[in-house]
């Protein structure tokens, strides 16, 4: 077995797609007689600065012997890859090896990737150590993602699968042709086992990207069978080619267990604490609040492209407890998701008189309250429960704003109730 990493070969103005340059190879390799056992698409951490798009690297995984693999790869990268645009720096490794007997050096490289910021020089050295023949354009930084695509299959074990149809050539760049209605049908049609293929709230087909690129629309899902269903459930423009990607978006591989004391900017976490400020409405439209676990404090927002996820945010209060997911960047967390864990029920306010019904007035500093028409008197405060807009469990930005590797909610398998937006 062989395995082919490749990584950075795309650009946000110019087009192209990683998964694109992965699927032709792939076809080429095939051509040549061999077998693709899969292609594996990886999503690195998202807090990278220098990534193109979505920060995804690939790996095929085929029987071809590495010595052609590794020719036909390089040919495939020099003619493809966007290597004009001054952000894209391709990247190629080759192991010799199945996609599980990665040693545990490239494993835990891969496992690195997704959740930390890696060095070139790193990743070169972890390279030549393994022996794997290799291949860099520009300054080659596309290294970091082709061995974290090499080590990926051995480090996680959650997968979800991408359906993605590709156009034709001489169409990309011109607007897509895509019947909304059916892409509404279709994902009505296996939803929850497909998910994140349209935005219910906003009308939005998440699932058609807004970018120059070869994809006409990518579906993401649980089970390979149902997205492939769902993508040809989708009219529209002709269709040049498709492939199936086993990937780990969905799964929240980036997150990590955190206390606040401990977390640093350009990774992402899973943190809990105690509602410390109000939630503030600051210009644009974010939402600021902090978090303390006693030890330290934490700002968290909601961005305005989080949309209605906003208002789930701005009734939050101080005293509430919760688990807040997402990146960290400039001391501010961004928030993905967050679970309510326990709800500060009650207010204190002042007092109503026991005989009329009327509130009570201040007796004086440290005197509590008496009433003005009937005398009666009360030592201080009292406790009124609220009525609270929010419930226990878990809470998501919608999946128009939502990271390729979060994990929505109505994948199941989270520590509370939960709130899935659809």
């Amino acid at each position: 077995m062989t395995v082919i990493g490749l990584d950075d070969t795309d650009s946000r103005n110019r087009g192209m797609c990683t998964t694109y340059l992965a699927a032709r190879l792939a076809e080429r390799i095939r051509d040549a007689g061999g077998t693709v056992e899969r292609l594996l698409l990886v999503r690195l951490n998202p807090a990278v600065k220098h990534k193109t798009r979505g920060n995804a690297a690939l790996a095929i995984h085929t029987d071809f012997d590495a010595d052609p693999a590794f020719e036909l790869a390089r040919e495939e990268l020099a003619s493809a890859a966007e290597t004009d645009d001054p952000r894209t720096n391709p990247g190629l490794v080759v192991a010799p090896h199945g996609p599980d007997e990665a040693p545990d050096e490239i494993a835990e490289f891969a496992r690195r990737a997704v959740r930390e910021l890696l060095s070139r020089g790193e990743a070169e050295r972890r390279i030549e150590a393994a022996g794997y023949r290799h291949a860099g354009w520009k300054n080659g930084r596309g290294k970091i993602g082709a061995v974290a695509a090499v080590g990926a299959h051995a480090a996680f074990s959650e997968w979800t699968y991408e359906h993605i149809s590709y156009r034709e050539p001489e169409r990309w760049g011109t607007p897509r042709e895509v019947n909304f209605d059916s892409a509404f049908a279709a994902a009505d049609s296996g939803y929850p086992d497909v998910w994140d293929t349209v935005d219910r709230g906003t009308g939005e087909a998440v699932c058609v990207p807004h970018t120059p690129c070869p994809i006409l629309h990518g579906i993401r899902g649980d089970d390979p069978e149902a997205v492939r269903r769902v993508s040809e459930g989708i009219d529209g423009e002709p269709v040049a080619r498709t492939a199936l990607f086993v990937t780990n978006q969905g799964t929240d591989a980036h997150l990590q267990d955190a206390a606040l004391h401990e977390v640093e900017d350009d990774s992402a976490y899973r943190v809990t604490g105690t509602v410390a400020s109000d939630p503030e409405t600051r210009r644009g439209g974010h939402v600021f609040f902090t978090v303390t676990d006693g030890e330290a404090e934490l700002q968290c927002a909601a961005f305005e492209p989080t949309k209605r996820f906003r208002d789930h945010v701005r009734n939050l209060r101080p005293g509430d407890r919760i688990t807040a997911c997402g990146e960290v960047t400039k001391g501010t967390l961004k928030l993905e998701k967050f679970a309510v864990r326990s709800l500060d029920a009650t207010e204190l306010v002042t007092p109503n008189c026991p005989d009329c019904g009327r509130s009570m007035k201040s007796a004086g500093a440290g005197q509590g309250y008496r009433c003005q028409r009937c005398g009666t008197d009360a030592a201080g405060k009292v406790e009124r429960e609220l009525d609270r807009e929010l419930e226990i469990g878990w809470y998501e930005v919608p999946p128009e704003a939502r990271r390729h590797i979060a994990k929505p909610l109505v994948r199941g398998d989270f520590d509370a109730p939960t709130h899935p937006e659809g």
